[in-house]
């Protein structure tokens, strides 16, 4: 019997079903000489999610591999640049209280760690970020990372996407059909049959039609059809540490003069948080929370005061409601099914982990594509055991941001800080870094989702203090530290000279495009 993996099946559309797409698709064919049949089954009648309207800078490699234009994907997808997140009001909740994580590493970060020096400089010391990089005061500024005369995803500050997701999809359907031979069939499954050995043989579509797949890959969102509903794979809360479990969404219009930030805001509320994202035609804006501690009408006037619109005004506005259990599936492969995206879990929108995910699990089973049903046993172990880890690590990543906070002025915040709400996995980091800077050398694996140098931006922006290293610093280091301080803020100043602002780039590039590498 040839049981040589031949076909994929993907169900579900939305930005994790086309970026599954493209992703494996442009990689086959490029690397493989036999031909895989890739197969996307979406609904006409299911509306996608759209949850994350921010990217990290591992995008700019993705489109670039599916062999998309830059310049076609900002001008079609509403996209604007991303360079970080500036965090207000999570420290302290007053009004002077914030601090950035930048995309850029802190100067000199794998060969002499500036981040001694800073708990060793003499009050007043300027913020961490911005004495290690040039990417927070370039984002105060409202500055592009780039310039037009800069080649397309080539970057001056390191820099990721901010985009409207449903644009997006689209996009990337129009690409994979277009370009990389991907089947597209609208239909709504209304049936999963299973072979005698538990694997899913196919798909009955409402048209009466059936779609077998040797690998079906379940991007059906929430619901979860064939990893959840069918192959019964349980799913993993982790509610008890992360408490946000809604989110209120709504669209608003530019003012004319309005410039469009180079960043992420993210605003603490009493119960949550607030993101605050430029697009090039309207800013994406969202209040995320837990109903444990806030009524949904409570959280929605804390949305409408953030945005100053007064009662008379609010009927005026449409706010969208969504609803999740924050977890993971407790396995992302089983047997001939991979969950990828919103099927796989949720955690929340915070440091826009979301679409990063589904970039790296499509990346596996496309680097790994496993050659027939024998081997794909194998693989899946080994996606499971990586993935289990990226989860639980994102799960501690994101908790930081809420136990490393001052502000007691609510039950939500308060409980974030009780140990027993904390991963002991972040527990014994945090005991390390009492003594150590993080370091990658402190996690498994070489490659993380955070690294190391985010989880200083964070901890140190939220005035984490720790000691210096055990063993202190040698008169060297400092001089050399000194040094690299004085280049950056130079580079600094050189870069907010030349750079031009987010709002003129982008509409530079809709103008003129960008020059081809």
């Amino acid at each position: 019997m040839n049981d040589d993996i031949k076909s994929i099946v993907i169900v579900g559309g939305g930005t994790a079903g086309w970026l599954s797409a493209g992703i494996i698709a442009a990689y086959l064919q490029k690397h493989h000489s036999k031909k895989i049949n890739i197969t996307l089954l979406e609904s006409s009648d299911i509306p996608t999610v759209g949850v994350g309207e921010g990217t990290w800078p591992t995008m700019r490699r993705t489109l670039k591999d599916m062999g998309i234009r830059e310049t076609e994907f900002i001008q079609q997808c509403n996209v604007s640049f991303k360079q970080g997140a500036k965090f207000t009001k999570w420290i302290t909740g007053e009004e002077d209280d914030y601090y950035y994580h930048p995309l850029e590493l802190p100067t000199g970060m794998y060969e002499h760690n500036l981040a001694t020096s800073w708990l060793t400089k003499n009050e007043p010391k300027p913020p961490f970020a911005e004495y290690v990089s040039a990417q927070q005061l370039i984002c105060e500024s409202g500055l592009a990372p780039k310039q037009i005369t800069t080649p397309e995803f080539s970057a001056i500050a390191n820099y990721a996407y901010h985009l409207d997701a449903g644009l997006f999809a689209t996009f990337l359907k129009n690409h994979c059909i277009d370009n990389l031979n991907v089947k597209h069939i609208v239909g709504t499954v209304v049936g999963v049959n299973n072979c005698t050995n538990g694997d899913i043989k196919s798909v009955s579509l409402n048209n009466k039609i059936e779609i077998a797949g040797d690998l079906f890959i379940d991007c059906s969102g929430f619901k979860s059809l064939l990893l959840g509903e069918n192959l019964g794979v349980g799913f993993k809360s982790c509610k008890e540490v992360l408490f946000a479990d809604s989110a209120l969404a709504i669209h608003i219009p530019y003012k004319d003069d309005e410039p469009i930030c180079s960043h992420t805001l993210s605003t603490a509320q009493t119960s949550g948080w607030i993101w605050d994202i430029g697009l090039q035609t309207r800013r994406g804006i969202g209040h995320v929370y837990s109903s444990k501690h806030i009524s949904d009408e409570d959280a929605k006037q804390q949305l409408f005061d953030y945005l100053n619109i007064n009662k008379d005004q609010q009927s005026e506005y449409k706010v969208k409601k969504l609803s999740f259990e924050p977890g993971h599936r407790e396995k992302f492969w089983h047997k001939n099914c991979v969950a990828v995206g919103l099927s796989a879990g949720f955690l929340e929108p915070l440091e826009a982990s979301a679409l990063l995910l589904v970039e790296i699990s499509a990346n596996f089973v496309a680097q790994q594509f496993p050659a027939n049903r024998h081997v794909m046993n194998i693989t899946a172990q080994r996606f499971n055991r990586t993935f289990s880890y990226r989860w639980e690590r994102i799960i501690d990543f994101l908790k930081l941001h809420y136990m490393l906070s001052k502000r007691t002025d609510s039950p939500f915040w308060q409980a974030h800080c009780h140990q027993n709400t904390i991963p002991q996995s972040l527990k014994d980091n945090l005991s390390l870094w009492e003594f150590h800077t993080p370091s990658d050398n402190h996690f498994d694996h070489s490659q993380e989702v955070f690294p190391a140098a985010s989880y200083q931006y964070v901890m140190y922006g939220m005035g984490f203090t720790g000691s210096s290293e055990l063993y202190g610093n040698s008169e060297s280091y400092f001089k050399k530290a000194i040094a690299l301080v004085n280049n950056n803020q130079q580079y600094t100043q050189k870069l907010l000279n030349k750079l031009p602002t987010n709002k003129v780039l982008l509409a530079q590039i809709n103008q003129f495009g960008m020059q081809q590498i």
